[in-house]
């Protein structure tokens, strides 16, 4: 596995993947250092991430390979299948899944998910639209939405 580290607008975002896929995506808080020579197999990913970040796209199309359960992989699908502008509630996730009493295993799926913005686990939201936990920080996750839906800006929160 290889890493690297670019600058985006919510700050650096370390990447970790290999020939098999992008297998780790997310955010740093600590100052490290930004790598300049993006190796091939990161390519795609840097551009179409920072594609995103320009307001250019709204589906990502490189290669991932996320590590988890059998149970986090079908959460992190149905996650993908949110489509970009808009949001979903964890009892929403919970019923598309088929069990509507597995809101917290749901959660807890949510919150292990590797691939920071291109499994968008930002667009899941409490069952009132209010904000919830995010790895990220609920800054970044209100930036994340409202880049993704400016047109509801106001009334998100």
């Amino acid at each position: 596995m290889e890493t690297i580290n670019i600058l985006s607008p919510l700050g650096i975002i370390k990447i970790t993947g290999d020939v098999k896929g992008i297998s780790k995506i997310h955010i740093v808080d600590q100052p490290i250092e930004i790598t300049n020579e993006i190796p091939e197999i990161f390519k795609i990913a840097v551009s179409e991430l920072q594609e995103y970040f320009d307001g250019k796209r709204t589906k990502f199309t490189f290669k991932i390979n996320p590590i988890g359960t059998e149970f986090q992989k079908k959460i992190w699908q149905e996650l993908i299948n949110i489509p970009f502008g808009k949001t979903c509630s964890y009892i929403e996730l919970s019923k598309k899944i088929g069990d509507a009493k597995a809101i917290r295993a749901v959660a807890a799926a949510n919150g292990k998910n590797p691939l920071w913005i291109v499994i968008p686990c930002h667009r899941v939201i409490g069952t009132n639209g209010s904000l919830t936990g995010y790895a990220g920080g609920l800054w970044r996750k209100k930036w994340l939405l409202e880049h993704e839906n400016p047109s509801k800006q106001e009334s998100l929160f």
